[in-house]
């Protein structure tokens, strides 16, 4: 590998957020203040039983209270969104997770927008994507977080550089356009219907990767020395970018694991936190 590759390691980043909380998680505990998320889990989903998981054990090696509620694939709507409102009414909850995707049956977005702005550490709210887009959300969606906080840490510009996001969903990267547009960076957002994906690609000095798809990003698409940020996870460990084959041009890359998962993890644990220390002062 070229010694001048830079490999973006998320596992720094995000033991940097965490080391930052210990102490604060501490200050909470003396003032009986345990924080807590709650993660809601609708269904049998292998890959969602993972992601709780994972976020459950990172919970407490911080000290943060981790619940979990698991409903039936059976659940509707109507239900959901009664279990969202009785955590919103519990003042020892301070983050409430609704774990994606939920079954066909369930309307996704009646059930997110349920979540109170106040314990919606997920950003995953109708009205904090508003406030993200003007740039003031208490909580931004955490991956489209963790994608800013690797940028940042890593010391890569931002201002006036042209970033292409291939993916347009609503908490990843829509938001992440938005927050990247708010930092004077000029964004195209490329999507399923974009003629020409490569071409539009290869224009960009920073190429964010939110496609669902694996190996979706070839080599050949990159721009010699753009930074290549991939926010996918993919069966079998497997992000959306061709990792080997992006690295022959790209100047900084994130690898699948240990990329931006971690960050992302660790930033739901800072919003959890900032939310029980905005309550103790409420």
């Amino acid at each position: 590998m070229d010694d001048n590759k830079l490999i973006l390691d998320g596992l720094a980043v995000a033991n940097g957020i965490k080391e930052k909380l210990v102490h604060r998680v501490q200050l909470l505990v003396e003032k009986r203040v345990m924080p807590c998320l709650v993660t809601i889990l609708v269904g049998d989903d292998p890959s969602s039983e993972t992601y709780v998981r994972m976020k459950g054990n990172a919970c407490k090696r911080l000290g943060i209270d981790s619940r979990r509620i698991h409903l039936s694939k059976d659940t509707t709507t109507e239900g959901l969104v009664t279990v969202i409102r009785q955590l919103n009414a519990d003042p020892d909850v301070h983050g409430i997770l609704l774990q994606h995707p939920v079954p066909h049956q369930i309307n996704e977005r009646e059930a997110f927008d349920a979540i109170s702005i106040d314990k919606d550490v997920d950003g995953v709210t109708t009205l904090g994507f508003a406030q993200n887009a003007v740039g003031f959300a208490n909580y931004p969606s955490c991956t489209p977080e963790a994608i800013m906080n690797i940028l940042d840490y890593y010391r890569i510009p931002i201002e006036g550089k042209h970033v292409v996001v291939i993916g347009r969903s609503p908490i990843l990267g829509k938001p992440v356009s938005l927050m990247l547009l708010n930092r004077n960076a000029t964004v195209t957002i490329c999507h399923s219907k974009t003629t020409e994906l490569h071409r539009m690609v290869k224009l960009g000095d920073i190429v964010v990767a939110a496609v669902g798809k694996p190996r979706f990003v070839q080599g050949d698409w990159i721009k010699r020395g753009a930074v290549v940020i991939d926010a996918g996870y993919n069966s079998g460990n497997i992000g959306d970018v061709d990792y080997k084959a992006c690295l022959t041009n790209a100047s900084a890359i994130t690898p699948v694991p240990a990329g931006v998962g971690p960050v992302t993890i660790a930033v739901l644990l800072k919003h959890t936190v900032d939310a029980a220390e905005k309550a103790l002062k409420s």
